[in-house]
């Protein structure tokens, strides 16, 4: 059987050059792509990285490749990541590992935004298959449930909670991370701008039109997909 996820990643290789920066995310997309890079030692020692995942920053050290952290960068040439469904205009809702505020900032530094996956993930409009997940404040947490609630009256609403100990998840920023399940999902540009406006909330993880270009890997091969906008 094919690994369409891999065979995205191979295509992903050709796109990055010697002596870039490159963003990486999360997932096993992205971890078929460090493992290449690794394979490559020529090209992976001229390269400097950066990374939105504890998981991708700890498989670049494994094969000691040279990181920076994102606070020290300014730009990137590149940045790699999946996502669970985009759309035709490229907006990609990005639900899994609620770490979606870093990627954003990694995103908004690179000169291409690229997402890479199987053919699954794309679907020509989002809908309502994947929640939103907003990054909250603790402070403005109950004031901001009230407001969804307002706001979406028929999404379900569910805090994160740790499975590992007693109590909330905490976000890699030391805050609260909310589930948005909606019965059907409201207009995306109406939706970027309407959760962004609310006092407390840090970040979403709906990408609005931010990403470049997406590669995906099916059973017709590799396609190269640009923003329909």
């Amino acid at each position: 059987m094919i690994d369409y996820k891999l065979e995205a990643a191979k295509a992903a290789l050709t796109l990055i050059s010697p002596n870039q920066t490159i963003g990486l995310g999360a997932g096993s997309t992205i971890a078929h792509l460090v493992n290449m890079l690794a394979q490559n030692p020529e090209l992976a020692a001229s390269l400097t990285f950066t990374s939105s995942s504890f998981k991708t920053t700890q498989l670049l050290s494994k094969h000691g490749l040279w990181i920076q952290s994102p606070a020290l960068l300014s730009k990137l040439d590149t940045y790699f990541d999946g996502c669970d469904q985009f759309d035709s205009e490229l907006n990609a809702l990005k639900s899994g590992g609620g770490i979606h505020t870093t990627e954003k900032v990694l995103a908004s530094m690179a000169q291409e935004f690229i997402l890479l996956g199987d053919e699954g993930k794309f679907s020509p409009q989002l809908n309502a298959t994947y929640p939103l997940v907003i990054e909250i404040l603790p402070q403005a947490l109950q004031i901001i449930l009230a407001k969804l609630n307002a706001l979406f009256p028929s999404a379900t609403l569910t805090q994160r909670m740790s499975t590992q100990k007693d109590g909330a998840l905490i976000s890699d920023n030391g805050n609260m991370l909310v589930d948005v399940l909606f019965t059907e999902l409201p207009e995306p540009a109406h939706l970027n701008t309407l959760v962004k406006m609310i006092p407390g909330v840090v970040e979403h993880s709906l990408f609005y039109q931010i990403a470049a270009k997406a590669i995906i890997a099916g059973e017709n091969g590799i396609k190269t997909i640009l923003p329909q906008r």
